[in-house]
Parts: structure tokens; sequence; C-alpha cells
């Protein structure tokens, strides 16, 4: 299972779209506050929260507080300053995929936290804008998901 981790996610139908995809890949759901929304906003129920097993989303008030409650888990920054391709990687079971916010992404300090191998990015045309935040999770979650065989899916 791969372990998706928004660190101050902004915009609700994002945060409910990868609610949805996280349910759709057995996968689990790490939200470190400050939210930019409350989670019974109507607005992220739209995207998918109807049906989400709330046992596999996890909320922290903040960074420290998720590092010392997943433990040594592997963990890959996901951004536009990263340094290879995420599909270079080699996911494992057990990875913690971290994205920013959508309007500015992991924070220089935060991002300098990963090991330079460990912070990976989707490649994209020159001079344009990056993806969405929910599109960004499908591409790296699906990628990380396909090297561990579809696990548990159909």
């Amino acid at each position: 299972m791969i372990h998706i981790v928004l660190y101050q996610p902004e915009i609700p139908p994002n945060t409910g779209n990868v609610l949805r995809l996280i349910h759709n890949s057995g996968s689990e759901l790490h939200l470190i506050e400050p939210l930019g929304f409350e989670l019974d906003d109507k607005r992220v129920s739209r995207a998918g929260l109807d049906y989400i097993d709330w046992q596999r989303v996890s909320r922290y008030p903040g960074w420290q507080q998720y590092l010392e409650a997943t433990g040594e888990a592997t963990r890959y920054a996901i951004s536009t300053r990263g340094t290879l391709p995420y599909a270079g990687a080699a996911f494992r079971a057990g990875d913690h995929l971290v994205f920013g916010p959508e309007t500015r992404g992991l924070p220089q300090d935060l991002l300098n936290w990963f090991p330079a191998d460990h912070r990976l990015r989707i490649p994209m045309a020159p001079n344009s804008r990056s993806l969405n935040l929910s599109n960004a999770v499908a591409l790296t979650l699906f990628e990380a998901w396909r090297q561990l065989d579809f696990e548990g899916g159909l």
C-alpha cells in the first residue's frame, strides 16, 4: 500500500479527488494541518467523500507530529523543484508520497529535509503551469502502484 501525504492542502475538491483515489487504490491519506477548508465542506463532498473509508485518513497538526506518528517510513517529496523524474524511483509498499499546497508547493526548508534522490518531479513541457494537485497525485500514485503490480487491485 502507498501512503499519500497532503501538506496543508487548500482546495477542497482536490482533496476530495485524492480521497476518491485512495479509496480506489487501497491507499491511505495523511493530511497535515492547517487545512484550507473544513473536511465537512460540501464542496469536498461532491468530489467523493460520500463513500470514503475514514479509517484510511489520518490528520496531524503539523509536520513533526506526522513524522512521529509514521516512524521510519520511506518518504518522497513530489515537487516542480524535484531533482529526479517520478517514474525513475523504485517505489516499495509502505512508501509515503508527499505533496505541497496547491498555490505554493512544499516550502523550501521542508523540501530540503528530503534526500536529493527522494525529491521527485513530474516532467512537463517548458513554460507550462504545474499540474493540478489531484492529477499529480494520480500520476505518482498509479506509477507506484504499477511498480507493486497493482497489489490488492482487480
